[in-house]
């Protein structure tokens, strides 16, 4: 063989060998590219069934409680540090929702917890600064972030976040995870979540913004303290154009949507620390009610994300607190309270415990008891009327020494001003809040009586069998007194005093619903009939007649006075309110300051009703009416000069006439019972009394 063909020989050698040897090579790279892969593929399964296996960590989120009124409308938010409301996703506006999506993760629904193109787009930024100028979270490692990590900017940090991401899209759906995140952003002012901050914001519930205000909240979370609109409103309204153009970009809105969500005026409220606080004695009631009586702790009242709804009128609650502002302007010093309840079902609808709750947050409705003074007498009435004491029973009204605990002492009570009436009946004694009638009447019938009477009525402050408790010195609250006479405007029945209406946890589970206790306290002929006489109050020459120009519908009180204290305490057949005028500290009342009671009272509860036809009370069964001769107590004849219509207990009216006048023709009717007077009718009385 030559020379020449031994190369030719070997070059083919080597040319033959070379095939094998490189398709050999790329066959092991690719095997060991699948097997690599296999692996890679079975380690992520592992991984990820190990993840979805795994807890995530315990989570507490502190939510505020909300407050509402009897209408359902908000009127306060418990913050516990943080004022937060959760809300479903289907109760967030579509604007704000898809805002949030388009300028914070707009690749949301496509990826699984972490966007690779974005980790990619900034793991180069941040590997050239070697920092982390750049980030690339996703909203589910936000969300992740925000529940289970702090803020601290590390790789180790960074890592967690992607893990518990991928565990929150394995155990959660989209949308619960976008809505778990919309109800944690942070938004300013100890405030988390689109509800609240809507609330703080705007005023209204987070379903309810349009696209320019849903375009403006979600920009803040980005940094609130450079993006709120109470710290700097053009940046705000800078990231509130870019986030409208990101929605834009991403066909969530068109651009003529975007030019209209540019031109809409926005109303921003002022932050919530400078408006003022509405019913904020009442809202301390009710979280006393819950934690004191229903067994709610303060941990879950302040930050379970409770809703209360509450027995609330915002209307008579405004008209209350403007109508007590405006008698008592031009006195700074002065204290009162009012608490005003639905007698029919026991309603607190309004309540002010003081002036100035910011100055002092002791609430004297229900906390502040204060001698009732002559306001006390109706409880002594009822009870005589309930032992044999009837409208006409009479009893002279002059200076009288009453002795009591068998002879051993004594008690003289004095009429205001030292002014006696002679021989009165129980009407005239109402009217005139005559202190003599009201002391004997307690000494016939017997203090410990008076004081069963007043147990029956929801009175449960410390009474002793005096003759002093006939005239109210021993002190009450005004929330008592205004639930007693609210027996007398519901025809003797007693419903429990009621604040709290239902209480349900954040899903909707109902903790409490209110079931108040009912009973008939009294039979409804005496309360009637105490009614009627204490009609006579507003009427001339009672106690409270100076106001008779004011109330425009049926209505009975009492008055009560002491040397520190003034009160006014009436009723309608729908609301029964107790009103009280005095100092804190034992300093006597002026004589103009122990007149403010009657004019609160008269023009709050007209401005209270304004919306509500007048009612008669109604007569119930057991009730007789007959025209009486005052001067007598006897049944009128046509002779007799001021006969009146009076009301009885059945069995219990006069049955003989009066003749010291004369004897009419028409004394008797044809079957021996009163005659009705053709000249004035219980419907001509009633249409006077409409028209003055």
């Amino acid at each position: 063989m030559t020379k020449q063909s031994r190369h030719r020989a070997a070059d083919g050698y080597s040319a033959g060998m070379f095939v094998p040897r490189t398709k050999s090579r790329i066959g092991k790279f690719f095997s060991y590219l699948f097997a690599s892969s296999a692996v890679c593929a079975a380690g992520l399964a592992l991984m990820l069934l190990y993840l979805r296996s795994q807890a995530l960590p315990a989570v507490h989120i502190s939510q505020s409680s909300q407050i509402y009124d009897i209408h359902g409308k908000l009127i306060d938010v418990t913050h516990a540090g943080q004022n937060r409301q959760f809300v479903p996703l289907d109760e967030i506006s579509p604007h704000l929702v898809h805002a949030v999506i388009a300028i914070e993760d707009h690749r949301f629904y496509e990826h699984f917890g972490l966007d690779p193109r974005g980790i990619a787009r900034s793991a180069l930024v941040n590997l050239r600064s070697m920092s982390f100028h750049q980030g690339s979270s996703t909203i589910t490692m936000q969300l992740a972030r925000n529940l289970y990590l702090n803020m601290d900017r590390t790789w180790g940090r960074k890592l967690k976040e992607a893990m518990y991401a991928v565990q929150l899209e394995l155990k959660l759906s989209k949308d619960q995870i976008l809505e778990s995140y919309l109800n944690h952003i942070y938004f300013g002012l100890s405030t988390y979540g689109v509800e609240a901050a809507s609330q703080m914001y705007f005023g209204k519930r987070a379903k309810d913004l349009t696209l320019a205000e849903s375009a403006l909240l979600a920009g803040i979370p980005k940094g609130p303290k450079y993006f709120s609109p109470y710290f700097d409103m053009d940046n705000a309204l800078a990231r509130q154009k870019l986030i409208l153009d990101a929605m834009v970009r991403y066909n969530y809105i068109t651009p003529d949507e975007e030019r209209r969500a540019l031109e809409e005026k926005l109303v921003i409220l002022p932050p919530q620390k400078d408006r003022p606080d509405f019913a904020p004695y009442f809202r301390d009631y009710v979280r006393s009610i819950a934690i004191d009586r229903l067994g709610v702790s303060e941990e879950l009242f302040d930050g379970g994300g409770l809703k209360i709804y509450t027995t609330l009128d915002p209307e008579f609650q405004r008209s209350a607190e403007e109508t007590i502002n405006r008698y008592l302007q031009n006195n700074a010093d002065i204290q009162t309270a009012l608490v005003s309840i639905d007698p029919r079902n026991g309603y607190i609808k309004a309540m002010v415990g003081g002036r100035d709750y910011a100055a002092n947050q002791f609430n004297r409705a229900v906390a502040g008891r204060r001698q009732p003074g002559s306001s006390f007498k109706p409880v002594v009435y009822l009870t005589a009327l309930m032992h044999g004491f009837t409208p006409v029973t009479r009893v002279n009204s002059e200076p009288t020494t009453f002795t009591y605990d068998d002879g051993r002492q004594t008690y003289t009570p004095a009429n205001f001003n030292d002014r006696y009436f002679g021989s009165i009946d129980l009407r005239e004694a109402i009217a005139r809040s005559d202190n003599i009638y009201a002391v004997t009447a307690l000494m016939q019938v017997g203090a410990d009586k008076v004081i069963a009477t007043a147990r029956r009525l929801g009175i449960t402050s410390p009474l002793e069998p005096l003759p002093s408790l006939a005239l109210g010195a021993f002190p009450v609250t005004p929330l008592e007194m205004a639930s007693a006479y609210g027996i007398l405007a519901n025809q003797g029945v007693r419903v429990e005093p009621t604040a709290i209406l239902r209480i349900e946890t954040s899903d909707g589970k109902v903790l409490y619903e209110a079931q108040p206790a009912k009973e008939q306290a009294v039979d409804p002929a005496y309360t009637y009939v105490l009614t009627n006489l204490m009609e006579s109050v507003f009427e001339e020459g009672g106690t409270g007649s100076r106001v008779a120009d004011t109330l425009k519908r049926p209505a009975a009180g009492k008055t009560g006075t002491t040397d520190t204290d003034s009160w006014m305490i009436g009723f309608t057949p729908e609301l029964s309110t107790a009103v009280w005028i005095g100092y804190d500290r034992d300093r006597k009342i002026s004589a103009v300051e122990s007149h403010l009671a009657a004019p609160i009272f008269a023009e709050y509860t007209e401005r209270a009703l304004r919306a509500i036809p007048p009612k008669l009370f109604q007569i119930p069964e057991g009730v007789v009416n007959v025209y009486i001769d005052p001067a007598t107590g006897k049944l009128a004849n046509e002779a007799c000069p001021n006969s009146r219509l009076e009301s009885f207990i059945a069995g219990t009216e006069p049955t003989e006439y009066c003749t010291e006048h004369g004897e009419g023709k028409s004394a008797k009717g044809k079957d021996g019972k009163p005659a009705p007077r053709p000249n004035r009718s219980w419907w001509e009385d009633l249409k006077r009394w409409w028209n003055s």
